[in-house]
């Protein structure tokens, strides 16, 4: 099975022995979305247990994130910041950009 050869970067091909394959570079402002998507949903403060077992950590957003029945405080706090970087780079998306859920006019997801 033959493969075709990586493409080059313009600026690097023909200049010697060091052609390099340069990867698309992420747009400025989607490495700004996320930074600040993680910025701003930060935990503080301290871990509190009461003693029916429920754990609590807040959210530098305001929201209290909390275990449940079936997570973890820790399971809560990932799908809650992974749901911020979507939604920040939901908003900073190229309109058009093919999505796996559907967007409403301003790039962010539809809740049907």
């Amino acid at each position: 099975m033959e493969l075709a050869p990586p493409t080059l970067d313009s600026a690097t091909s023909g200049c010697g022995t060091h052609d390099v394959e340069r990867p698309e570079p992420v747009s400025a402002s989607m490495r700004r979305a996320k930074a600040g998507a993680r910025a701003a949903h930060v935990t503080t403060g301290q871990v509190r247990e009461d003693g029916s077992g429920r754990v609590t950590i807040e959210c530098s957003c305001g929201m209290v994130l909390t275990n449940g029945p079936d997570w973890t405080v820790d399971e809560h706090i990932r799908l809650h910041r992974a749901e911020a970087r979507y939604l920040a780079l939901s908003a900073v998306a190229p309109a058009g950009m093919p999505r796996i859920l559907p967007v409403d006019a301003a790039r962010l997801p539809r809740l049907d």
